[in-house]
């Protein structure tokens, strides 16, 4: 009988990967991932099964990136998972992972969520949505990021740091479609219509929308989710009451502005790749395969309230009452240029004071 998939929990700094034991059905793959252990836990069980292939994954919350420097080709880590362009984009900058040609991925995958040389992969989306509050804030008021630095917004907005890694692809997304002299402009407008200092994380800003310190907030699709059918912290299905969910930058007709105002809304994404090191480099591609298939895509949108990037796979219910919207198509690795750019027009705006 097949053994299920182990999950080791751990801080990635100064652990070693356990070995596969001898003679394992299947081989095994060496896992770093920043995401979580009950996320990813029923997938790799799911893996084993299909496979026989044995999973060891060292979940971190920081750091993937300092160990992998470090070890260089000695890593054990045959695969990463992580969220964020950013992220993928510190792994191939860094020369920590390898192309992969496999036209299970390419299937799957479309191509603006994979890279170009097979680098990377999405398995997951998310979308940059604005929260709004369902009284305070008129149908209509808002329906582009663009708004939320209209002076009618004055004292109004919500968001965690400007230099967090969300805001700054979002910033730097804004500055792929409209140049770095538009994104400057817009930040510094937006930084002048804040309610209070960034501060906390997605979630603070819609409890903070919900007890009336401000009336609309930028953050994460999946979070709405969370909220909405968080049983162990009862108090924030109020906050997810309490907002509407608002994907901007959605194309209509006659609108001053143009294509620019309605390129789709900004969409960040979780992914995985096979890193340069990889001793057991075949497992690591068949569990990014497995990853993109539907048994696993469905997981994802199930625990998760994320977009799958497979097509034809469900939404969860709860995501999909949400509404269809128009996603950016720029390719990632194209707003992933602009993040150095991104990060410096956030210190010249001095947006988190």
């Amino acid at each position: 009988m097949r053994k299920p998939a182990v999950v080791v929990l751990a801080a990635v700094v100064g652990l070693s990967i356990l070995p596969s034991p001898a003679g394992a059905e299947g081989g095994h793959v060496n896992l770093y991932s920043y995401r979580q252990p009950f996320l990813m836990k029923p997938l790799l069980d799911a893996f084993t099964r299909k496979t026989g292939i044995k999973v060891n994954m060292v979940y971190a919350k920081t750091g993937m990136l300092e160990r992998l420097k470090a070890e260089g080709r000695n890593s054990p880590a045959d695969a990463v998972l992580t969220a964020d362009i950013g992220r993928l984009t510190d792994l191939v900058r860094a020369g920590l992972v390898q192309p992969v040609a496999s036209a299970v991925l390419r299937a799957n995958i479309p191509a603006r969520y994979r890279h170009p040389d097979g680098l990377w992969f999405g398995l997951t989306t998310r979308a940059r949505v604005i929260y709004a509050d369902k009284t305070r804030v008129k149908p209509g008021e808002v329906s582009t990021y663009e708004d939320l630095a209209d002076p009618r917004f004055k004292g109004r907005v919500c968001t965690r740091s400007g230099k967090h890694a969300y805001n700054i692809s979002l910033l730097a997304s804004f500055i792929a479609a409209k140049g770095e002299k538009a994104a400057e402009a817009w930040a510094r407008a937006l930084q002048s219509n804040l309610a209070r200092r960034p501060q906390g994380n997605d979630r603070a800003q819609v409890r903070a929308i919900m007890e009336g310190e401000c009336d609309v907030a930028l953050g994460n699709s999946y979070y709405m989710g969370k909220m909405a059918t968080n049983d162990k912290k009862p108090e924030q299905k109020a906050w997810a009451a309490a907002v509407t969910i608002i994907f901007p930058n959605q194309p209509r007709a006659g609108r001053p502005g143009g294509d620019a105002l309605g390129r789709g809304t900004h969409v960040n994404l979780s992914g995985g790749a096979v890193t340069k090191s990889a001793k057991n480099r075949d497992n690591a591609i068949r569990l990014l395969e497995f990853l993109s298939g539907d048994f696993a895509q469905r997981i994802y949108a199930e625990q998760n309230f994320e977009y799958p990037v497979k097509s034809g796979v469900p939404l969860h219910p709860l995501v999909a009452s949400w509404g269809t919207f128009k996603a950016d198509t720029v390719h990632l690795t194209e707003v992933a240029k602009y993040r150095t750019a991104a990060a410096k027009i956030m210190d010249r705006v001095a947006f988190d004071h």
